[in-house]
């Protein structure tokens, strides 16, 4: 990187890290509101502070731009870390964190506009919704396959088909309550209901693919 690039606001980041994070903030406010074609490059550019010149320097077009927000929104709640294995603690915390991770960032409010947005098929193609997949729930389910590989390794989870548990996991995750929130017929959810919810659904999990699940207590 030359001086030019490198150089930093003070003692913050370099400025075009600085510019980068604010066109990404700005993409991701503004795709889950407007969808993909209702959002410009120059509406952006607007929100993010920065002139369009400088979001295409970033990011060659908008559907790179979109993979990327996308991708950033699941990094920023659930980041590679969430999915390492803790050889000393129980799978059963590890499974709740990554649960209460999970289900926080599919109901937030940004997130189920652009879920509706997908289901709609306004303004989608079917490269975008590609493209969402793999930036989203692909990378989501990946990094929770690798978790339970370990920990049928470890000996803790007996699994013989890790694709269909990790998929089986998140949907129950979702649940009734992400279903209610995507038709807008729900009230808000207390803090007790979302966490009787996980508990109960790692639970589930657990007397299908604990070791002895008769013994839950231990993990």
């Amino acid at each position: 990187m030359n001086a030019a690039i490198a150089k930093t606001c003070g003692p913050g980041r370099p400025k075009d890290l600085e510019k980068r994070a604010a066109i990404l903030d700005a993409a991701k406010r503004l795709f889950p509101l407007t969808g993909f074609e209702g959002t410009s490059m120059d509406a952006i550019a607007a929100e993010a502070g920065v002139s369009k010149l400088t979001v295409y320097s970033h990011f060659t077009d908008k559907e790179t731009l979109f993979f990327a927000a996308i991708r950033a929104r699941c990094e920023e709640q659930m980041p590679a870390t969430l999915f390492e294995i803790d050889v000393d603690g129980p799978v059963r915390r590890q499974l709740e964190a990554i649960a209460r991770a999970f289900f926080a960032l599919v109901t937030a409010p940004e997130s189920i506009s652009l879920h509706r947005l997908l289901n709609s098929g306004t303004g989608m193609s079917e490269k975008l919704v590609q493209m969402f997949w793999e930036a989203g729930p692909q990378r989501v389910q990946s990094g929770f396959q690798q978790f339970l590989r370990h920990e049928v390794e470890a000996g803790q989870l007996v699994i013989g088909d890790i694709p269909r548990a990790s998929s089986q996991f998140f949907a129950l995750l979702k649940g009734e309550l992400h279903a209610r929130l995507m038709c807008g017929c729900s009230g808000p959810f207390t803090e007790q209901d979302i966490e009787t919810h996980i508990r109960a659904t790692v639970e589930f999990f657990l007397r299908a693919y604990a070791v002895n699940p008769d013994r839950l207590v231990a993990l």
